[in-house]
């Protein structure tokens, strides 16, 4: 497991040393998930299989995560039956891997967990990487049906603006949350009519819960960062992002490190928000 921060579920993350020792074991599939969809070429860990998140993780139609019965194929082609524990990382400081996760908790699969740091920290500490694509036994995986408790639409965040009792956690950069950026400023600008931000969102940039070397803080330090902010644990919380990946990572801070029990994902975020006729936004 990942070094004891105090987390309150520290089974969610495990580190390095974890997953070099599990690499082998049948009970368990790592999976790599980028954002630069590339990267799994160049190598990866030893026995993970990719997931492309542009092509695989999303309804390729209408604009939500992948299908039940997508979900379904993915997780029978990677050889992953409802007892295998599944390790994700990814670049960036796992964006993409966290949204990944908390996909397949909204689907129900019980045991998910982050390697924390990712891919860079495993390539900082020059650990074993290989270019062989490993393939799997097919299996029948059935997905459950969603937990829906762990996601929010637009209409109950409509409901939700001003309403005492539940905080809003826009986990953009600073020039998104302005305005003054309609996308991280590494990316194109795309996506939404107009630039802002959700009113009463406290801006809490996703990055801020990670180390230089992308490993998470420590409780200590994540309760300082969140509950400075307003963002406590008697409340309801939903995150937010552009398109929900960023979110997810704040999600899988607030719910499986700090413990909260009411943490919910806007997955359409910014993108949506900001092009929605008739809702307002703030700058």
């Amino acid at each position: 497991m990942s070094e004891n921060k105090g987390y309150a579920h520290p089974e969610a993350l495990v580190d390095a040393d974890w997953v070099q020792a599990h690499s082998s074991d049948p009970n368990v599939r790592i999976i790599e998930v980028d954002v630069t969809t590339t990267s799994y070429n160049e190598g990866h860990i030893s026995g993970a299989v990719a997931f492309d998140w542009q092509k695989e993780l999303q309804d390729q139609v209408v604009r939500a995560p992948i299908s039940k019965a997508g979900l379904e194929e993915l997780l029978s082609t990677a050889g992953v039956s409802k007892d295998t524990t599944i390790v994700l990382y990814g670049d960036n400081n796992n964006w993409f891997a966290a949204w990944a996760l908390w996909i397949l908790k909204y689907y129900g699969h019980n045991d998910v967990r982050l390697l924390d740091g990712g891919r860079v920290k495993w390539l900082a500490d020059k650990r074993e990487i290989t270019t062989e694509v490993p393939s799997y036994a097919r299996t029948s995986y059935q997905v459950d049906e969603p937990r829906t408790n762990i996601r929010v639409l637009r209409d109950e965040v409509i409901a939700s603006v001003g309403k005492a009792g539940i905080t809003l956690v826009d986990v953009r950069s600073p020039g998104e949350y302005s305005g003054e950026l309609l996308a991280p400023a590494n990316l194109p600008q795309e996506g939404a009519q107009r630039g802002g931000h959700i009113p009463g969102a406290a801006n809490i940039p996703w990055a801020q819960a990670v180390r230089a070397d992308g490993t998470f803080k420590s409780v200590d330090e994540l309760k300082v960062l969140y509950q400075g902010k307003g963002v406590t644990p008697d409340k309801e919380v939903i995150a937010y992002c552009r398109i929900g990946e960023r979110s997810s990572h704040t999600w899988f801070a607030l719910s499986y490190l700090l413990g909260y029990n009411d943490v919910r994902n806007y997955d359409g975020s910014w993108t949506e928000w900001g092009s929605l006729i008739g809702v307002p936004i703030e700058k």
